[in-house]
C-alpha cells in the first residue's frame, strides 16, 4: 500500500493541473460590434465612374465584344500565354496582315507559336465557329 499512495499523489497533482478550463460550447467565432457609430469619411472630390467602352456599330463586332468580355477577356487582358492585348498595335500588327480568315481559323483550331499558344475555341468548345470568328474580329479591329 506504502508505494501505491506516492502515485496516487502525483496522479492527483497532474490531473489537477491538466487544466479545470471547460472547452468553448461552440467554436464559432464572436461577430464584429455593429453598435459602433460609423466614421465619417473625410469629405473628399467625387469619385468619377469609369468609363464604360461603348458597343461597336457594327453588329458583328458588337457580338464580338460581348463574346470577348465574357470568354476571351481573361487570358488576352492578362496576356497569358502570350496572348496579344486587345489595342496593342505592335503584338497585332503581324497577325492582323495575315487577315482575320487565318486568325479566326487558328482560333477556332487551336494555335502553338513562338510567342505562346491559343487553345481551340479559347478553350471554350460550346462556342461557334462564327461567335470565334466575330470575337478575333472585334480584338482586330481595336488594335487597328
Amino acid at each position: 500500500m506504502k508505494p501505491f499512495l506516492p502515485f496516487l499523489t502525483v496522479g492527483l497533482f497532474f490531473l489537477g493541473a491538466c487544466g479545470l478550463e471547460k472547452p468553448p460550447a461552440s467554436l464559432e467565432f464572436p461577430e464584429a460590434k455593429t453598435d459602433a457609430a460609423p466614421v465619417a469619411a473625410p469629405a473628399a472630390a467625387p469619385v468619377a465612374e469609369p468609363v464604360k467602352e461603348e458597343a461597336p456599330a457594327d453588329p458583328k463586332l458588337a457580338a464580338g465584344k460581348t463574346i470577348y468580355d465574357t470568354n476571351c477577356a481573361a487570358c488576352h487582358d492578362a496576356g497569358m500565354m502570350g496572348a496579344p492585348k486587345p489595342g496593342d498595335k505592335a503584338a497585332w500588327s503581324a497577325r492582323i496582315a495575315q487577315g482575320v480568315e487565318v486568325m479566326a481559323k487558328k482560333s477556332i483550331d487551336g494555335f502553338t507559336g513562338k510567342a505562346g499558344m491559343m487553345p481551340a475555341k479559347g478553350g471554350n468548345a460550346s462556342l461557334t465557329d462564327e461567335e470565334v470568328t466575330n470575337a478575333v474580329a472585334f480584338m482586330a479591329d481595336k488594335s487597328k
